[in-house]
């Protein structure tokens, strides 16, 4: 399994019926395809959807009907295209159940980067700052590691996206939790022994007694 399949189908594993989800660009953009239609969720973007589906069959794509970043979508019976004043009325209301969203670092606080200065490797923050503030709950999917450095540090270098700390880090190598006392190892992906993901983690983990394998979706 691709890496960025095994995080979205465990993601996918935190979404309860009936909630209202947001999903950011690239790689969260996948869990919908993971989350059964019988369960009543509905993913939100922030360009004002809500209602998105799965990414359409090649041929199918319709130009008038795609995420925050461009991406073409699908939309599921009952969806709605509300205008970017109301969506963000929604995130900043509290309204959301749920954002996930990719990162660049988390570090030991807990704190998410994941936009760097427009014209470099990502554009600017987008709705992150409304998200990360707003939404009740927040998960972070991104790879462990990138270009062989670690994502998980002791503290980030690049800009915050907030001062909240999220509820959850989903990588291809484990699930962690963020505390106030820390990071501390979840779960580790299928056949990962924990002391892969210390020795692909820079930040201090707390690694319980027994740390099970991820299930997925």
């Amino acid at each position: 399994m691709e890496a960025k399949e095994l995080i979205a189908r465990r993601v996918a594993r935190e979404i309860a019926p009936g909630m209202l989800v947001n999903l950011g660009i690239g790689l969260p953009s996948m869990v919908a395809s993971f989350v059964p239609a019988d369960m009543g969720v509905f993913f939100q973007a922030e360009n004002g959807v809500i209602g998105l589906g799965a990414r359409p069959p090649e041929g199918m794509e319709d130009p008038h009907l795609t995420d925050a970043g461009g991406g073409f979508v699908s939309a599921v019976p009952g969806a709605a295209s509300i205008d970017s004043a109301m969506s963000f009325g929604l995130i900043r209301g509290g309204h959301l159940d749920m954002t996930v969203l990719g990162g660049l670092q988390v570090d030991e606080a807990g704190h998410l980067a994941n936009w760097k200065v427009p014209g470099k490797m990502v554009p600017g923050m987008g709705g992150a700052m409304d998200l990360v503030t707003g939404a009740a709950r927040v998960v972070v999917a991104m790879q462990h590691q990138a270009r062989g450095a670690s994502k998980i540090v002791p503290r980030c270098t690049l800009p915050l996206t907030a001062l909240r700390r999220v509820d959850l880090v989903v990588t291809d190598l484990a699930v962690i939790r963020p505390t106030a006392a820390g990071l501390v190892l979840q779960e580790r992906a299928p056949g990962v022994p924990v002391e892969t993901v210390l020795a692909a983690t820079e930040a201090a983990l707390t690694v319980p007694d027994t740390v099970p394998e991820m299930a997925l979706a």
